[in-house]
Protein backbone atom coordinates (compact mmCIF):
# COMPACT_ATOMS: atom_id res chain seq x y z
CA UNK A 1 0.00 0.00 0.00
CA UNK A 2 1.41 3.41 -1.00
CA UNK A 3 1.72 6.47 1.18
CA UNK A 4 -1.36 8.70 1.44
CA UNK A 5 -2.12 12.17 2.75
CA UNK A 6 -2.78 10.62 6.19
CA UNK A 7 0.96 9.93 6.43
CA UNK A 8 3.80 12.26 7.49
CA UNK A 9 6.93 10.34 6.41
CA UNK A 10 9.57 12.64 7.91
CA UNK A 11 7.76 12.97 11.23
CA UNK A 12 7.10 9.22 11.40
CA UNK A 13 10.78 8.46 10.67
CA UNK A 14 11.83 10.86 13.44
CA UNK A 15 9.52 9.11 15.90
CA UNK A 16 10.95 5.71 14.96
CA UNK A 17 14.47 7.05 15.35
CA UNK A 18 13.73 8.65 18.73
CA UNK A 19 12.26 5.44 20.10
CA UNK A 20 15.46 3.52 19.27
CA UNK A 21 17.49 5.62 21.73
CA UNK A 22 20.55 5.68 19.45
CA UNK A 23 23.80 6.87 21.09
CA UNK A 24 24.91 10.03 19.18
CA UNK A 25 28.48 10.39 18.03
CA UNK A 26 27.51 12.89 15.34
CA UNK A 27 26.35 16.50 15.24
CA UNK A 28 24.61 18.56 16.60
CA UNK A 29 26.91 18.89 19.55
CA UNK A 30 24.24 19.43 22.18
CA UNK A 31 23.64 15.63 21.94
CA UNK A 32 19.85 15.55 22.27
CA UNK A 33 19.98 18.49 24.68
CA UNK A 34 22.26 16.93 27.29
CA UNK A 35 25.07 19.36 26.53
CA UNK A 36 22.83 22.40 26.81
CA UNK A 37 20.29 21.91 29.61
CA UNK A 38 19.02 25.49 29.42
CA UNK A 39 18.11 24.95 25.76
CA UNK A 40 16.41 21.65 26.63
CA UNK A 41 14.43 23.39 29.36
CA UNK A 42 13.38 26.18 26.99
CA UNK A 43 12.33 24.00 24.06
CA UNK A 44 11.47 20.75 25.83
CA UNK A 45 13.20 17.38 25.81
CA UNK A 46 11.18 16.00 22.90
CA UNK A 47 12.01 18.98 20.70
CA UNK A 48 15.80 18.86 21.25
CA UNK A 49 15.82 15.06 20.89
CA UNK A 50 14.46 15.57 17.36
CA UNK A 51 17.08 18.17 16.43
CA UNK A 52 19.25 15.65 14.63
CA UNK A 53 21.65 15.37 11.71
CA UNK A 54 20.96 13.86 8.29
CA UNK A 55 21.54 10.09 8.32
CA UNK A 56 20.41 7.08 6.31
CA UNK A 57 17.16 6.42 8.20
CA UNK A 58 16.19 10.11 7.94
CA UNK A 59 17.24 10.82 4.33
CA UNK A 60 19.08 13.94 3.13
CA UNK A 61 17.43 17.12 1.85
CA UNK A 62 20.22 17.74 -0.69
CA UNK A 63 19.51 14.41 -2.41
CA UNK A 64 16.31 12.79 -1.08
CA UNK A 65 15.86 9.08 -1.75
CA UNK A 66 13.45 7.96 1.00
CA UNK A 67 11.32 9.74 3.61
CA UNK A 68 12.03 13.32 2.48
CA UNK A 69 11.33 12.28 -1.09
CA UNK A 70 8.03 10.75 0.04
CA UNK A 71 7.14 13.94 1.93
CA UNK A 72 7.84 15.98 -1.20
CA UNK A 73 5.63 13.66 -3.29
CA UNK A 74 2.77 14.10 -0.83
CA UNK A 75 3.22 17.89 -0.82
CA UNK A 76 3.16 17.96 -4.63
CA UNK A 77 -0.04 15.94 -4.64
CA UNK A 78 -1.67 18.13 -1.99
CA UNK A 79 -0.80 21.34 -3.86
CA UNK A 80 -1.50 20.07 -7.37
CA UNK A 81 2.14 20.45 -8.46
CA UNK A 82 4.40 18.19 -10.50
CA UNK A 83 7.02 18.45 -7.77
CA UNK A 84 7.41 20.12 -4.38
CA UNK A 85 10.72 20.93 -2.71
CA UNK A 86 10.90 21.24 1.09
CA UNK A 87 12.71 24.50 1.87
CA UNK A 88 14.35 25.39 5.20
CA UNK A 89 15.63 28.86 4.29
CA UNK A 90 12.23 30.51 4.31
CA UNK A 91 10.30 31.67 1.28
CA UNK A 92 13.21 33.99 0.57
CA UNK A 93 15.21 30.87 -0.34
CA UNK A 94 12.31 29.48 -2.39
CA UNK A 95 11.86 32.75 -4.31
CA UNK A 96 15.58 33.06 -4.98
CA UNK A 97 15.84 29.45 -6.18
CA UNK A 98 12.87 30.06 -8.46
CA UNK A 99 14.44 33.17 -10.00
CA UNK A 100 17.91 31.61 -10.27
CA UNK A 101 16.40 28.60 -12.05
CA UNK A 102 14.64 30.83 -14.60
CA UNK A 103 17.15 33.57 -15.46
CA UNK A 104 20.89 34.12 -15.58
CA UNK A 105 23.30 37.01 -16.16
CA UNK A 106 21.93 39.49 -18.69
CA UNK A 107 18.50 37.83 -18.97
CA UNK A 108 15.44 40.04 -18.58
CA UNK A 109 12.66 39.24 -16.12
CA UNK A 110 9.32 41.07 -16.21
CA UNK A 111 7.99 41.86 -12.75
CA UNK A 112 5.97 44.34 -10.72
CA UNK A 113 7.91 46.88 -8.65
CA UNK A 114 6.17 45.79 -5.45
CA UNK A 115 8.09 42.52 -5.21
CA UNK A 116 9.74 41.29 -2.04
CA UNK A 117 13.41 42.09 -1.51
CA UNK A 118 14.27 38.41 -2.07
CA UNK A 119 13.56 38.87 -5.79
CA UNK A 120 15.92 41.85 -6.00
CA UNK A 121 18.57 39.93 -4.06
CA UNK A 122 18.25 37.05 -6.53
CA UNK A 123 18.97 39.49 -9.37
CA UNK A 124 22.06 40.71 -7.52
CA UNK A 125 23.22 37.10 -7.31
CA UNK A 126 22.50 36.02 -10.89
CA UNK A 127 22.87 39.27 -12.85
CA UNK A 128 19.39 39.32 -14.37
CA UNK A 129 17.91 42.65 -15.46
CA UNK A 130 14.47 43.78 -14.19
CA UNK A 131 11.79 45.03 -16.56
CA UNK A 132 9.20 46.68 -14.34
CA UNK A 133 5.47 46.62 -14.95
CA UNK A 134 4.54 49.59 -12.83
CA UNK A 135 1.46 48.71 -10.78
CA UNK A 136 -1.36 51.16 -10.49
CA UNK A 137 -1.65 52.77 -7.10
CA UNK A 138 -4.97 53.16 -5.33
CA UNK A 139 -4.90 56.89 -4.56
CA UNK A 140 -7.30 56.58 -1.64
CA UNK A 141 -5.62 53.64 0.07
CA UNK A 142 -2.06 54.48 -0.99
CA UNK A 143 -1.20 50.88 -1.90
CA UNK A 144 0.25 49.31 -5.04
CA UNK A 145 -2.21 47.08 -6.90
CA UNK A 146 -1.74 44.07 -9.14
CA UNK A 147 -0.30 44.01 -12.65
CA UNK A 148 -2.72 45.01 -15.40
CA UNK A 149 -2.94 42.39 -18.13
CA UNK A 150 -2.48 45.05 -20.83
CA UNK A 151 0.65 46.36 -19.09
CA UNK A 152 2.09 42.83 -19.01
CA UNK A 153 1.22 42.36 -22.70
CA UNK A 154 3.02 45.63 -23.52
CA UNK A 155 6.10 44.61 -21.52
CA UNK A 156 6.22 41.23 -23.28
CA UNK A 157 5.86 42.88 -26.69
CA UNK A 158 8.63 45.41 -25.94
CA UNK A 159 10.91 42.75 -24.43
CA UNK A 160 10.39 39.59 -26.49
CA UNK A 161 13.78 38.32 -25.30
CA UNK A 162 12.68 38.25 -21.63
CA UNK A 163 12.84 34.81 -20.07
CA UNK A 164 10.18 35.02 -17.36
CA UNK A 165 7.26 36.95 -15.91
CA UNK A 166 7.02 37.23 -12.11
CA UNK A 167 3.69 37.75 -10.29
CA UNK A 168 2.66 38.33 -6.67
CA UNK A 169 -0.25 36.05 -5.75
CA UNK A 170 -1.43 37.83 -3.62
CA UNK A 171 0.27 41.07 -2.52
CA UNK A 172 0.79 41.61 1.20
CA UNK A 173 -2.52 43.47 1.27
CA UNK A 174 -4.45 40.62 -0.40
CA UNK A 175 -4.68 41.93 -3.99
CA UNK A 176 -4.42 39.47 -6.89
CA UNK A 177 -3.65 39.99 -10.56
CA UNK A 178 -5.37 38.03 -13.35
CA UNK A 179 -2.96 35.14 -12.98
CA UNK A 180 -4.49 32.80 -15.57
CA UNK A 181 -4.28 35.47 -18.27
CA UNK A 182 -0.71 36.43 -17.34
CA UNK A 183 0.37 32.76 -17.41
CA UNK A 184 -1.19 32.33 -20.85
CA UNK A 185 0.51 35.46 -22.22
CA UNK A 186 3.89 34.40 -20.82
CA UNK A 187 3.64 30.91 -22.28
CA UNK A 188 2.50 32.19 -25.67
CA UNK A 189 5.67 34.32 -25.73
CA UNK A 190 7.87 31.38 -24.72
CA UNK A 191 8.47 32.74 -21.23
CA UNK A 192 8.12 31.09 -17.84
CA UNK A 193 5.66 32.40 -15.24
CA UNK A 194 6.81 32.51 -11.62
CA UNK A 195 4.53 33.26 -8.66
CA UNK A 196 5.39 34.56 -5.21
CA UNK A 197 2.72 32.93 -3.05
CA UNK A 198 4.31 33.80 0.28
CA UNK A 199 0.88 34.93 1.41
CA UNK A 200 -1.23 32.48 -0.59
CA UNK A 201 -0.74 29.02 0.95
CA UNK A 202 -4.44 28.83 1.80
CA UNK A 203 -5.49 29.39 -1.83
CA UNK A 204 -4.80 25.67 -2.37
CA UNK A 205 -7.18 24.63 0.41
CA UNK A 206 -10.08 27.05 0.32
CA UNK A 207 -13.38 27.43 -1.46
CA UNK A 208 -14.11 30.73 -3.19
CA UNK A 209 -10.54 31.99 -2.76
CA UNK A 210 -8.32 33.36 -5.57
CA UNK A 211 -6.83 30.83 -7.97
CA UNK A 212 -3.54 29.28 -6.79
CA UNK A 213 -0.52 29.38 -9.08
CA UNK A 214 -0.36 25.67 -9.88
CA UNK A 215 -4.04 25.60 -10.89
CA UNK A 216 -3.44 28.67 -13.06
CA UNK A 217 -0.64 26.88 -14.94
CA UNK A 218 2.35 28.77 -13.49
CA UNK A 219 5.74 27.11 -13.88
CA UNK A 220 6.97 27.70 -10.33
CA UNK A 221 5.55 29.05 -7.08
CA UNK A 222 7.14 29.87 -3.72
CA UNK A 223 4.71 29.05 -0.90
CA UNK A 224 5.17 30.26 2.69
CA UNK A 225 3.86 27.31 4.68
CA UNK A 226 4.91 29.04 7.90
CA UNK A 227 2.66 32.04 7.26
CA UNK A 228 -0.90 30.82 6.77
CA UNK A 229 -0.08 27.09 6.56
CA UNK A 230 0.85 26.51 10.20
CA UNK A 231 4.44 25.19 9.94
CA UNK A 232 7.42 26.52 11.88
CA UNK A 233 8.95 29.88 10.96
CA UNK A 234 11.50 29.60 8.14
CA UNK A 235 9.89 26.53 6.52
CA UNK A 236 8.52 26.83 3.01
CA UNK A 237 7.77 24.99 -0.25
CA UNK A 238 8.90 25.51 -3.82
CA UNK A 239 6.32 24.11 -6.25
CA UNK A 240 7.04 23.35 -9.90
CA UNK A 241 4.91 22.55 -12.91
CA UNK A 242 5.27 19.78 -15.53
CA UNK A 243 7.67 21.66 -17.84
CA UNK A 244 10.27 22.44 -15.17
CA UNK A 245 13.15 19.94 -14.81
CA UNK A 246 13.20 18.70 -11.22
CA UNK A 247 16.90 17.80 -11.23
CA UNK A 248 18.03 21.24 -12.40
CA UNK A 249 15.91 23.02 -9.79
CA UNK A 250 17.40 20.77 -7.09
CA UNK A 251 20.88 21.78 -8.27
CA UNK A 252 19.93 25.45 -8.05
CA UNK A 253 18.48 25.01 -4.56
CA UNK A 254 21.66 23.25 -3.43
CA UNK A 255 23.77 26.25 -4.49
CA UNK A 256 22.54 28.23 -1.50
CA UNK A 257 20.46 26.05 0.84
CA UNK A 258 22.10 24.56 3.93
CA UNK A 259 23.44 21.00 3.91
CA UNK A 260 22.41 20.78 7.59
CA UNK A 261 18.64 21.02 7.22
CA UNK A 262 16.71 21.28 10.47
CA UNK A 263 14.51 18.23 10.97
CA UNK A 264 12.29 20.33 13.20
CA UNK A 265 11.50 22.50 10.15
CA UNK A 266 11.16 19.49 7.83
CA UNK A 267 8.85 17.67 10.23
CA UNK A 268 6.75 20.81 10.67
CA UNK A 269 6.31 21.05 6.89
CA UNK A 270 5.32 17.39 6.74
CA UNK A 271 2.80 17.63 9.59
CA UNK A 272 1.37 20.94 8.32
CA UNK A 273 0.90 19.55 4.82
CA UNK A 274 -0.97 16.60 6.31
CA UNK A 275 -3.13 18.91 8.41
CA UNK A 276 -4.02 21.10 5.42
CA UNK A 277 -4.69 18.15 3.12
CA UNK A 278 -7.04 16.54 5.64
CA UNK A 279 -8.61 19.56 7.33
CA UNK A 280 -7.58 22.65 5.38
CA UNK A 281 -10.86 23.40 3.62
CA UNK A 282 -12.84 23.41 6.85
CA UNK A 283 -10.13 25.37 8.71
CA UNK A 284 -9.83 28.12 6.11
CA UNK A 285 -13.60 28.41 5.77
CA UNK A 286 -13.55 29.37 9.46
CA UNK A 287 -10.72 31.85 8.83
CA UNK A 288 -12.77 33.50 6.07
CA UNK A 289 -15.76 33.67 8.40
CA UNK A 290 -13.69 35.35 11.14
CA UNK A 291 -12.17 37.81 8.67
CA UNK A 292 -15.56 38.80 7.26
CA UNK A 293 -16.94 39.29 10.76
CA UNK A 294 -13.93 41.41 11.76
CA UNK A 295 -14.24 43.54 8.60
CA UNK A 296 -17.91 44.24 9.25
CA UNK A 297 -17.29 45.15 12.89
CA UNK A 298 -14.29 47.40 12.11
CA UNK A 299 -16.23 49.25 9.41
CA UNK A 300 -19.06 49.82 11.91
CA UNK A 301 -16.63 51.73 14.15
CA UNK A 302 -16.44 54.48 11.54
CA UNK A 303 -13.33 56.12 10.12
CA UNK A 304 -11.48 52.89 9.48
CA UNK A 305 -11.92 51.14 6.14
CA UNK A 306 -11.43 47.37 6.18
CA UNK A 307 -11.50 46.63 2.47
CA UNK A 308 -12.38 43.50 0.54
CA UNK A 309 -13.72 42.31 -2.82
CA UNK A 310 -15.68 45.50 -3.43
CA UNK A 311 -12.34 46.86 -4.72
CA UNK A 312 -12.20 44.30 -7.55
CA UNK A 313 -12.15 45.88 -11.00
CA UNK A 314 -11.43 42.86 -13.20
CA UNK A 315 -7.85 43.90 -13.91
CA UNK A 316 -5.37 45.54 -11.50
CA UNK A 317 -7.51 44.18 -8.67
CA UNK A 318 -8.69 41.00 -10.35
CA UNK A 319 -9.46 39.25 -7.07
CA UNK A 320 -9.00 39.78 -3.35
CA UNK A 321 -7.89 37.40 -0.60
CA UNK A 322 -10.74 37.69 1.88
CA UNK A 323 -8.65 36.17 4.69
CA UNK A 324 -6.51 39.34 4.73
CA UNK A 325 -7.70 41.86 7.29
CA UNK A 326 -6.23 44.96 5.63
CA UNK A 327 -7.43 48.21 7.19
CA UNK A 328 -6.97 51.78 5.94
CA UNK A 329 -6.36 54.10 8.90
CA UNK A 330 -5.68 57.58 7.49
CA UNK A 331 -9.28 58.69 7.89
CA UNK A 332 -8.96 58.54 11.69
CA UNK A 333 -5.85 60.74 11.40
CA UNK A 334 -3.33 58.01 12.19
CA UNK A 335 -0.77 56.29 10.00
CA UNK A 336 -0.98 52.50 9.88
CA UNK A 337 2.38 52.25 11.66
CA UNK A 338 1.03 54.45 14.47
CA UNK A 339 -1.96 52.13 14.95
CA UNK A 340 0.48 49.20 14.86
CA UNK A 341 2.51 50.75 17.70
CA UNK A 342 -0.58 51.64 19.75
CA UNK A 343 -2.03 48.13 19.49
CA UNK A 344 1.21 46.65 20.78
CA UNK A 345 2.12 49.24 23.43
CA UNK A 346 -1.35 49.98 24.81
CA UNK A 347 -3.29 46.75 24.19
CA UNK A 348 -0.71 43.94 23.95
CA UNK A 349 -1.85 43.07 20.43
CA UNK A 350 0.80 42.32 17.81
CA UNK A 351 -0.37 42.75 14.22
CA UNK A 352 1.61 41.88 11.10
CA UNK A 353 2.55 45.36 9.90
CA UNK A 354 1.61 48.98 9.52
CA UNK A 355 2.67 51.26 6.70
CA UNK A 356 1.94 54.94 6.20
CA UNK A 357 -1.75 54.47 5.46
CA UNK A 358 -2.73 50.89 6.33
CA UNK A 359 -2.37 48.08 8.84
CA UNK A 360 -2.65 44.33 8.34
CA UNK A 361 -3.84 41.85 10.92
CA UNK A 362 -2.86 38.38 9.70
CA UNK A 363 -5.57 35.80 10.30
CA UNK A 364 -5.00 32.07 9.99
CA UNK A 365 -5.88 28.63 11.31
CA UNK A 366 -4.68 29.39 14.84
CA UNK A 367 -6.91 32.42 15.49
CA UNK A 368 -9.95 32.39 17.77
CA UNK A 369 -13.15 34.47 17.72
CA UNK A 370 -12.38 35.97 21.13
CA UNK A 371 -9.07 37.31 19.79
CA UNK A 372 -10.98 38.99 16.95
CA UNK A 373 -13.29 40.64 19.48
CA UNK A 374 -10.29 41.95 21.40
CA UNK A 375 -8.77 43.43 18.24
CA UNK A 376 -12.01 45.14 17.20
CA UNK A 377 -12.49 46.55 20.70
CA UNK A 378 -8.92 47.89 20.76
CA UNK A 379 -9.33 49.58 17.36
CA UNK A 380 -12.50 51.24 18.60
CA UNK A 381 -10.72 52.56 21.69
CA UNK A 382 -7.73 53.76 19.63
CA UNK A 383 -10.03 55.85 17.47
CA UNK A 384 -11.71 57.33 20.57
CA UNK A 385 -8.46 57.97 22.49
CA UNK A 386 -5.98 58.86 19.78
CA UNK A 387 -7.93 59.65 16.60
CA UNK A 388 -7.43 63.02 14.96
CA UNK A 389 -9.04 64.98 12.20
CA UNK A 390 -7.65 67.18 9.47
CA UNK A 391 -4.15 65.69 9.71
CA UNK A 392 -2.34 65.59 6.38
CA UNK A 393 -0.42 62.37 5.87
CA UNK A 394 1.59 61.20 2.90
CA UNK A 395 -0.42 58.31 1.52
CA UNK A 396 1.32 57.67 -1.80
CA UNK A 397 3.09 54.30 -1.46
CA UNK A 398 4.39 53.80 -4.98
CA UNK A 399 7.23 55.77 -6.55
CA UNK A 400 8.18 54.75 -10.06
CA UNK A 401 11.80 53.55 -10.17
CA UNK A 402 14.40 54.79 -12.64
CA UNK A 403 16.60 51.78 -13.38
CA UNK A 404 20.02 53.01 -14.53
CA UNK A 405 22.13 49.82 -14.27
CA UNK A 406 21.47 46.18 -13.33
CA UNK A 407 21.14 45.35 -9.61
CA UNK A 408 24.24 43.13 -9.77
CA UNK A 409 26.42 45.77 -11.45
CA UNK A 410 25.35 48.44 -8.95
CA UNK A 411 25.74 46.23 -5.88
CA UNK A 412 29.31 45.26 -6.71
CA UNK A 413 30.46 48.58 -8.22
CA UNK A 414 32.83 51.00 -6.52
CA UNK A 415 30.76 53.16 -4.22
CA UNK A 416 30.85 56.16 -1.93
CA UNK A 417 28.70 57.03 1.08
CA UNK A 418 26.76 60.29 0.93
CA UNK A 419 24.38 62.04 3.35
CA UNK A 420 20.73 61.69 2.32
CA UNK A 421 20.60 65.35 1.35
CA UNK A 422 23.47 64.97 -1.12
CA UNK A 423 22.31 61.71 -2.72
CA UNK A 424 19.65 63.04 -5.12
CA UNK A 425 20.47 62.28 -8.72
CA UNK A 426 23.01 59.56 -7.89
CA UNK A 427 22.60 55.81 -8.48
CA UNK A 428 21.93 53.75 -5.35
CA UNK A 429 24.06 50.65 -4.70
CA UNK A 430 22.05 49.19 -1.80
CA UNK A 431 18.49 48.50 -0.67
CA UNK A 432 16.17 50.75 1.33
CA UNK A 433 12.83 49.37 2.48
CA UNK A 434 10.21 49.39 5.22
CA UNK A 435 10.10 45.95 6.83
CA UNK A 436 7.59 44.43 6.85
CA UNK A 437 6.46 44.28 4.08
CA UNK A 438 10.02 44.24 2.69
CA UNK A 439 9.20 45.88 -0.64
CA UNK A 440 12.15 48.08 -1.66
CA UNK A 441 11.76 51.85 -1.85
CA UNK A 442 15.20 51.82 -3.48
CA UNK A 443 17.10 48.90 -4.98
CA UNK A 444 20.66 48.72 -6.31
CA UNK A 445 20.90 50.31 -9.74
CA UNK A 446 18.07 52.80 -9.27
CA UNK A 447 18.43 56.57 -9.44
CA UNK A 448 17.75 58.43 -6.21
CA UNK A 449 15.18 61.22 -6.58
CA UNK A 450 14.08 63.96 -4.22
CA UNK A 451 10.60 62.38 -3.91
CA UNK A 452 12.20 59.09 -2.79
CA UNK A 453 14.32 60.92 -0.22
CA UNK A 454 11.24 62.74 1.09
CA UNK A 455 9.41 59.43 1.40
CA UNK A 456 12.32 57.89 3.34
CA UNK A 457 12.43 60.87 5.74
CA UNK A 458 8.66 60.78 6.22
CA UNK A 459 8.56 57.01 6.84
CA UNK A 460 11.41 57.30 9.37
CA UNK A 461 9.58 60.11 11.14
CA UNK A 462 6.42 58.03 11.45
CA UNK A 463 8.35 55.18 13.05
CA UNK A 464 8.49 52.75 10.12
CA UNK A 465 11.17 50.10 10.56
CA UNK A 466 13.64 50.98 7.80
CA UNK A 467 16.16 48.35 6.74
CA UNK A 468 18.71 47.65 4.01
CA UNK A 469 21.43 50.32 4.03
CA UNK A 470 24.88 49.78 5.47
CA UNK A 471 24.30 52.79 7.73
CA UNK A 472 21.91 51.54 10.47
CA UNK A 473 20.65 55.07 11.14
CA UNK A 474 19.89 55.57 7.43
CA UNK A 475 21.44 59.01 7.46
CA UNK A 476 23.85 57.97 4.69
CA UNK A 477 23.32 56.11 1.41
CA UNK A 478 25.87 54.19 -0.64
CA UNK A 479 25.90 55.36 -4.26
CA UNK A 480 27.97 54.51 -7.31
CA UNK A 481 31.30 56.31 -7.22
CA UNK A 482 31.07 56.96 -10.94
CA UNK A 483 28.52 59.69 -11.71
CA UNK A 484 26.15 58.55 -14.47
Amino acid sequence: MGITQEHAPVYEALERFRNRRVVPFDVPGHKRGRGNPELAELLGEKCVSMDVNSMKPLDNLCHPVSVIGEAEELAAEAFGASHAFLMVGGTTSAVQSMVLAAVKRGDKIILPRNVHRSVMCAMVLCGAVPVYVNPECDERLGIPLGMQAEAVRKAIKENPDAKAVFVNNPTYYGICSDLRTIVRMAHEAGMMCLADEAHGTHFYFGDDLPVPAMAAGADMAAVSMHKSGGSLTQSSLLLTGPNVPEGYVRQIINLTQTTSASYLLLASLDISRRNLALRGKKAFAQVVEMAEYARNEINKIGGYYAYSRELCNGDSIYDFDVTKLSVHTLTIGLAGIEVYDLLRDEYDIQIEFGDLGNMLAYLSIGDRPRDIERLVSALSEIKRRFGKSGVRLMSQEYIEPQVAVSPQEAFYAEKVSLPLGAAAGRICSEFVMCYPPGIPILAPGERITESILNYIRYAKGKGCSMTGPEDPEIEQLNVLKEVK
